[in-house]
């Protein structure tokens, strides 16, 4: 079902991404390409453009998460070198798009995340220590134990599982977005992926399919520079990836997304934008993986270490931090209370994750089936009588 807006006295149907939006702005009205990178705050935290009207308590809980994320991730990869977790996915630097891109979104809307989206998932609901228990892969894994760490997910926050091929979960929030409309559905869906992923028969089916039903998806593409070991510069020969929406027919902004306030501004008119019926949007968020892709990646290999210099001076958080400072809205004094708190936040997570238990056998026959068939209720049975 196409969704169309009749303009009154002129009897014509009219395409509703052409009337008046606030996401104009970012586009030139002729080829509806993009202008120059958004970005509201220099390197510095100076605004250099119009602040979003967001609230100083809520400006404090997206600083505290953006926090919240670099710890959290820090101190997952220090427990995966000591042998207590056997893989991670660090997000060092990407902070910004995390918690930007969430705070744009309702909780009904759904996410098809990669696996680099802890900070939003914690931010959705997601409690910190069922996302460890996730890695650990214990008895309170939500997803009992069954994917591999960083691959988390649950309906309950309207957060789909990850998976490890590149690019896959991006038709699948189209076709998540379609149900979503022909439910009726006040919701749009959102997908992240890498600048990689932009490379692959996923991404131009996915666009082509959600240009064409005009599907309320917005296209979250955090381009940090590699895919893996391989730098943006040697996948395609576009000088910004947002480009790639012109020849779909849909409309691609390019952010800066270290700058925490650009992001939450251009993300919350991209969503208003596909929920008004308006249809997809692609949106590019400039940013650098300034870890390892994981935790079994040697980034020494293929990436020099002064290519993160110019990057070091853009770090999201502390650039978010000197404007808030500058606002009188944070000190020196509150930040050394607030890390403390998070250091506790994260140790009572990990002491009550690595407390609980493996899967208990049974449950691998849960969830498999919508009615089990009477040979897994024998095997299960069988199971249940060998623990006795």
């Amino acid at each position: 079902m196409e969704t169309t807006i009749v303009s009154q006295g002129s009897g014509r149907e009219q395409d509703p991404s052409r009337l008046e939006h606030p996401l104009h702005r970012y586009l030139d009205p002729v080829r509806a390409v993009p202008h120059p990178v958004v970005q509201v705050l220099d390197e510095q935290g100076i605004p250099v453009g119009p602040a979003p009207p967001i609230a100083a308590d809520d400006l404090l809980q997206l600083y505290r998460w953006m926090v919240r994320v670099r710890v959290f991730d820090t101190r997952m990869v220090n427990l995966q070198r000591q042998g207590r977790v056997a893989f991670f996915v660090p997000s060092w630097g990407e902070e910004a798009v995390q918690i930007g891109t969430a705070h744009a979104l309702e909780p009904h809307d759904w996410i098809f995340s990669a696996y680099r989206e802890q900070g939003t998932a914690m931010m959705r609901g997601y409690p910190p220590w069922k996302l460890i228990c996730q890695i650990l892969g214990n008895g309170e894994d939500l997803l009992k134990g069954r994917q591999m760490p960083d691959h988390f997910g649950a309906a309950e926050y309207r957060f789909t599982v990850a998976s490890s091929p590149v690019g896959t979960q991006i038709p699948q929030a189209v076709g998540g977005a379609l149900a979503l409309r022909l439910r009726g559905e006040p919701s749009v869906a959102v997908t992240y992926f890498g600048d990689g992923a932009s490379s692959t028969g996923d991404f131009h089916a996915g666009l082509t399919f959600a240009a064409v039903q005009q599907a309320p998806v917005v296209f979250f593409c955090k381009n940090n520079g590699w895919a893996i070991s391989l730098p943006t510069a040697r996948q395609c020969r576009a000088e910004r990836l947002a480009d790639k929406a012109i020849g779909y027919g849909l409309p691609g902004i390019t952010v800066d997304g270290n700058d925490i306030l650009a992001v939450c501004t251009v993300a919350r008119d991209a969503v208003d934008w596909a929920r008004s019926g308006r249809g997809p949007v692609l949106l590019e968020f400039l940013t650098q993986r300034m870890g390892p892709h994981s935790t079994a990646d040697d980034v020494t290999r293929y990436r020099p270490n002064e290519l993160l210099e110019p990057w070091k001076k853009r770090d999201p958080i502390h650039r978010f931090r000197l404007y808030l400072e500058g606002r009188g809205l944070w000190s020196v004094a509150a930040e050394q209370e607030f890390r403390a708190e998070v250091d506790e936040w994260f140790n009572e997570a990990i002491r009550r994750a690595e407390h609980q238990p493996p899967p208990a056998p049974e449950t691998m026959f849960d969830d498999v089936y919508a009615v089990t068939p009477w040979h897994l209720h024998e095997q299960q049975d069988e199971v249940l009588q060998c623990r006795k």
